[in-house]
């Protein structure tokens, strides 16, 4: 499976924003994945985002699902969606869209670091999300989720075999590291393949990268803006986990 990681920076405007899909989904890739938050910028810290929220059928869902399906590949991106159950905190979604119709609302939110995400956006409910594609089962995670194994550890339960992470990982000392670091725990204890796509510098880390189910580095880049390419085989991961068995030998 062909994947490319778009690590380009979202602004304030959601119609620039979803003009630039047409330049940045590119048409020879399995699996296109953009930032978390790329339908619009999060902006200043604490600021509202109920404004900028949009349904899963609005202009920007759409827009990632016609692109998608004309360059006949399946393209994850992250919106800020409408909540009727709460207006003032919409939810922090991915959407799937082109041959795979899916969405995630970000269930961890990032109240650390200074920051509190949940004071302006709602957590997604208890229920992770995986979907099949190019011969392999993929889960989705946003993010401050990176940092909950557990999580990782469910998708795994349910089948994946690549952990998905768009992410606006903010910069800041020790941040790369932890970033990568996480990355690298998540493909190793796991087994999987980790695909991060992050918004780039100088407000988050960048960094996006792909590691293989035993740890190694398959692609990476730096905090500017990129475009990352790398191949996923399914076969990389049966001769990983007859390596490393670590989750046949887990005692529950």
């Amino acid at each position: 499976m062909q994947v490319a990681l778009i690590q380009e920076a979202a602004s304030l405007d959601p119609a620039v924003n979803r003009a630039r899909l047409a330049e940045l989904v590119p048409g020879d890739a399995d699996l296109v994945v953009l930032p978390e938050a790329f339908a619009r910028d999060f902006g200043e810290a604490g600021s509202g985002l109920s404004g900028s929220a949009e349904t899963l059928d609005g202009p920007f869902a759409t827009e990632v699902d016609r692109l998608a399906r004309d360059r006949r590949t399946t393209v994850v991106a992250g919106l800020f969606e409408n909540n009727p159950d709460s207006p003032e905190r919409p939810w922090n979604t991915l959407v799937v869209r082109g041959t795979v119709h899916e969405d995630y609302r970000k269930i961890h939110l990032y109240d650390s670091f200074g920051y509190r995400e949940s004071d302006v956006l709602a957590p997604g409910a208890l229920d992770p999300v995986t979907f099949p594609l190019g011969g392999f089962t993929v889960g989705l995670m946003t993010c401050y989720d990176l940092r909950f194994p557990e999580l990782a550890r469910a998708l795994v339960d349910r089948g994946a075999d690549v952990l998905v992470v768009p992410s606006a990982w903010v910069a800041g000392p020790r941040k790369v590291d932890h970033w990568t670091t996480l990355l690298r725990a998540r493909a190793i204890e796991n087994t999987v393949y980790v695909v991060g796509a992050g918004q780039p510098g100088p407000r988050y880390t960048g960094h996006s990268m792909v590691v293989d189910p035993l740890g190694d580095v398959v692609a990476s880049t730096g905090d500017g803006p990129a475009v990352l390419r790398a191949e996923l085989d399914p076969s990389v991961v049966s001769r990983a986990r007859d390596t490393n068995p670590s989750l046949a030998n887990r005692r529950l």
